[in-house]
Parts: C-alpha cells; structure tokens; sequence
C-alpha cells in the first residue's frame, strides 16, 4: 500500500496572479488517502487582519459605516483593517480605530484568532477588544461614511433582521456578548 502524507502536501504551484495585497494560486495537492487534486486555487493574502471591539463606559460598541465596493453595500461594521510588516496586532488594533473613527483607545487585549475561509485561503483575523479614549471626530472619509455607537439591543435587533452582514463583525459581537 502506497504511503501519503498525513496533511494535504502541494506537489506544484501555478502563479495566476501577484501583487502586494492578494495572490491566486492553482496547486497541485495530494491527500492523505492518496486523493490527487490537479488545481486546487488558494487565495494567499500577504497580511494578517484585525477586528477591533471598542466598547465605551456605557457598554455601547463603536460602528463604522464602511462602503463594500465587491457587495456594492454601506454596512455597519467593527473597525477593521491590516496589519503592517513588523506592526503587532494590537498596536494594528489601536491604529485602525484612529485611523477609522478618531477614537484613542487602551485596554487592548486579542480575543480570538481564525481563519474565516480556510478552504481556499490563508486569510488570518485576529479579534481585539478595548475601550474607547478621547475621540477627534475625525476619521478616512474615502473609507468610513459614518460612525456611531450602538448598544446591545440594537446590535441584536440588527442581527436578527439579517441587516449586520460582515462576518468579521457578526463573529466579533457574538464573541464578545458571549464572554460578557
């Protein structure tokens, strides 16, 4: 009987397309019950991502109002964002709530790390908490419309009328209403 590796094993790449935020590749993989696959596309991200919780002294959570040119939508979403070359994920955290909302932020803590399609990706997210500081009000207007703060009755109501669609946010909520 044939030996095969414990864990599907690529046995060649095909480059379709590079460039510095995302790469498609076609592999050539075999399993572990001896199951060849000729091109199995895998979307390779060059960073890790981070979702940020920023809950207030009211126990209300931070939104942003985010345009989603791939589902032509605005949604309402936790700030969001990459993490940078050398940059941890919770100095990454604390830049995109600046970056996206005005707000400072401390407390910061990870949460929870997954990858929300590992079946054809490598994507990483990483979920942060922390509480809001002072805020400016000013934030990237080409990628936030809005921000607002919700509180957990009109978060849940959102969700149960399936209008809160990012799945980095719905994890993000539920993860931290979970835990209290």
């Amino acid at each position: 009987m044939p030996k095969y590796p414990e864990k599907p094993t690529r046995i060649a790449r095909k480059t379709i397309y590079e460039n510095p935020w995302v790469n498609l590749y076609a592999d050539h993989i075999i399993f572990p019950a001896g199951r060849v696959i000729e091109e199995h596309h895998i979307i390779e991200f060059e960073r890790e991502s981070v979702g940020v919780i920023v809950e207030n002294k009211h126990g209300q959570l931070l939104f942003v109002e985010a345009y989603r040119y791939p589902t032509a939508s605005i949604e309402w979403e936790i700030p969001a964002g990459g993490i940078d070359t050398g940059e941890s994920i919770l100095d990454a955290a604390a830049r995109e709530v600046v970056e996206e909302t005005g707000y400072e932020t401390t407390e910061h803590e990870l949460l929870y790390t997954y990858h929300p399609i590992n079946g054809i990706s490598n994507c990483t997210f990483h979920l942060a908490r922390c509480h809001a500081g002072s805020g400016t009000g000013v934030f990237d207007k080409n990628e936030v419309r809005s921000i607002r703060w919700f509180d957990r009755d009109e978060i849940m109501q959102m969700i149960r009328e399936k209008s809160l669609r990012d799945g980095y946010t719905l994890t993000g909520v539920l993860y931290h209403f979970m835990k209290g």
